[in-house]
Parts: structure tokens; sequence; C-alpha cells
């Protein structure tokens, strides 16, 4: 893996079946400051990369090097524990940040510090989400897996959460699933219809 790049994906196959393959002979490449997307209806094997990249599954052949690792979910309500404060459940996963750095993040994210305080049931979807932005930008990731971030969200409060996240592209790079193929058209560097990569039976 060069110095600057945070995925690399090599001959990656996989499938459920050993006969259906979702992948066959896959690669792909991410840098430091680049938003790649992917594409596809329901089913097609995105949310299925996530897991092999995070090593919740095995591929049945390849090789998938990756840095450090940080989430954003597509539900963000589901990504908080209900009885917890965002800030308890942020110090949960984050070694250490500065004081001066969480108060730039939470201005830059449109966040007060009593909102972090707060429990996420009284948080908007909007709200919760940049959290989760927050959170993961806190763990100082490479790479950002990033799961259908804005699908829960308004239209307007999408945008507003998706232009936020790329603001931070100075500090790694985004590796996005999205049904939304004008969002991925406005952000991405590479978009990857998963599709078109075809389900091959053998």
């Amino acid at each position: 893996m060069k110095k600057s790049t945070i995925l690399e994906i090599k001959n990656l196959t996989f499938g459920y079946k050993s006969t259906q393959l979702l992948y066959n002979r896959f690669d792909l490449s991410i840098s430091k400051g680049e938003i790649v997307s992917i594409v596809g209806r329901s089913g097609s094997g995105k949310s299925t990369l996530f897991e092999l990249i995070t090593s919740n599954l095995k591929p049945i052949s390849g090789s998938i090097e990756v840095k450090k690792i940080a989430s954003i979910y597509q539900d963000p309500y589901s990504s908080f524990h209900p009885t917890y404060s965002i800030k308890e459940q942020i110090d949960d996963v984050v070694d250490f940040y500065s004081e001066d750095e969480l108060k730039f993040l939470l201005e830059k994210l449109d966040l007060s510090f009593d909102i972090i305080l707060s429990k996420p049931h009284r948080l908007s979807g909007g709200q919760l989400q940049r959290c989760s932005i927050l959170r993961a930008i806190l763990m100082k990731p490479d790479i950002v897996l990033a799961d259908e971030p804005t699908s829960a969200l308004d239209n307007t409060i999408a945008l507003e959460t998706m232009q936020m996240l790329v603001s931070f592209l100075d500090r790694f790079g985004i590796l996005m699933i999205t049904h939304d193929v004008d969002l991925a058209k406005w952000c991405s560097d590479t978009i990857i219809d998963i599709e078109k990569l075809g389900m091959r039976e053998y």
C-alpha cells in the first residue's frame, strides 16, 4: 500500500454461495481526500463490501488493506445507545481530544455543547447525524465508511450534512454507499455502479 493510500482492495472474490459471486476479482484503491461512492439497488452487495472491509466477512480470495476506519450509519438513532449522552458515547470510543478541537468541530458542525450532553432521543435526525460525523472525526480515521448517511434526512438537511462531511476531506477519504445517484455525482471522485459488476454464476 502506498503512503497516501488508505484502502486497497486487490482481486477480491466473494459470494454467499461459491457458485454465485457478488465480487469477482474486484479492485479498488482510495487515497486521502477522495470520495468513492458505491451505488446500486438494495441487495446488490453494497453493504457486503463494508462488511468485508471491516473484517466481519472473509473473502473467498483476494486482499484488503485498510488503515484506521470510522463509520457513519444510515439511521442515526440506531447508531447511539438510548440511555447515555452523546458525549459519553463519544468518550467511549475516542482516546483523546482537546477542548479546543471539540469547540472547533462543534462550531463547524453547527452543534452546541448542550446538544452533546443530551441523550439521543432529545435530538432531531439532522442533529444526531451531525453527532455521528463529530464522533467519526474525533476518532481520527484515515477512511470513513458512510452507509447511506443522508437517507434518513430531508433533502435540505441531507445536503447540509454532506457539505459538512466533505469539508473535512483534508483529514481522511470517504467510501460511501448511497442509492442517491445525484448525490454521488455531486460529491464523488469515482462512482462504482455495483450492478454493472454483475452477479455471476459459476
